[in-house]
């Protein structure tokens, strides 16, 4: 694989890099350094277009969402956010269109049928916090920290707060919304945030190892168990249980989990054909 630079670029760089790593792993590095990686809506299109492509791409098989420069991503862009202020409208159009656009690039991140991993190396806020909530799996460097700080500034962070609260407990997130504070990676870990912790400078290889590992399974298997576990979570636990053993029953039917099942049994490696 090829590294990636992880210092600031001329503005004539492209917003969004893409990659393939040996075994089916895209990683999307955000390239807005300069900016603190900030989601302008070009980004925020360009991610969702990113996604799109992969979502059909055969040869992806995981997902790792990265950023250049020291910061991971400091929300949307206010600069950007507040151009249109003189509008007749107060604005009110625009801010619409960006935030429309970016719940809905934070949903084919949940509905991707393939795991995205947050490679996350410094500070995660607003909407970026929401970014990393929004992946299915996150790690950390051990200098990253995470904040909905838009208390602070008299916009309260509500679309971040649909991805942070269903990741963390309650009184978790509304103590992170309400005051603003940092959270650091360590905390974050133990309210659930994100999955590890790793030493500065190396979540990017840890995050595209645990991609390699996931990569590894059977991609039908994943896509089901994916769109399952986000199901079942908005469901009641009878509807959720009824749901579950319907997915498990047409799991089974899977030419992967006879595959699978029967490789175990047999003590040898499965060769999976992802149907």
């Amino acid at each position: 694989m090829t590294a990636l630079p992880v210092i600031s670029t001329p503005s004539s760089s492209p917003i969004l890099l893409r990659e393939t790593v040996d075994g089916g792993v895209a990683v999307l590095t955000l390239n807005r350094p300069g900016a603190r990686n900030s989601l302008s809506l070009e980004l925020i299109d360009e991610l969702h277009d990113a996604l799109k492509l992969i979502a059909h791409d055969d040869g992806v098989r995981v997902v790792v969402i990265a950023a250049n420069g020291p910061a991971f991503c400091a929300g949307h862009d206010l600069k950007e956010m507040t151009a249109h202020r003189n509008d007749a409208d107060r604005g009110r159009a625009n801010f619409a269109r960006i935030m429309t656009s970016c719940s809905a690039m934070m949903q084919a991140i949940v509905n991707l049928p393939k795991p995205v991993i947050a490679a996350v190396q410094g500070i995660a806020t607003a909407a970026g916090c929401q970014l990393v909530a929004s992946c299915d799996l996150a790690v950390a460097s051990d200098q990253a920290s995470f904040a909905t700080p838009g208390v602070d500034i008299g916009l309260f962070c509500s679309t971040p707060m649909v991805a942070l609260s269903r990741n963390v407990a309650r009184k978790h997130a509304m103590h992170m919304l309400l005051t603003g504070e940092p959270v650091p990676a360590a905390e974050a870990r133990a309210i659930g945030l994100i999955n590890r912790v790793v030493p500065h400078g190396t979540e990017r290889a840890a995050a595209i190892a645990l991609a390699e590992s996931i990569a590894g399974k059977s991609a039908h298997t994943v896509k089901i168990g994916k769109e399952a576990f986000y199901r079942q979570a908005e469901l009641g636990l009878a509807d959720a249980y009824n749901y579950a053993s319907q997915v498990m029953t047409e799991n089974m039917m899977a030419r992967d989990a006879e595959e699978g099942i029967g490789a175990f049994l047999e003590k040898r490696k499965p060769e999976w054909k992802d149907c």
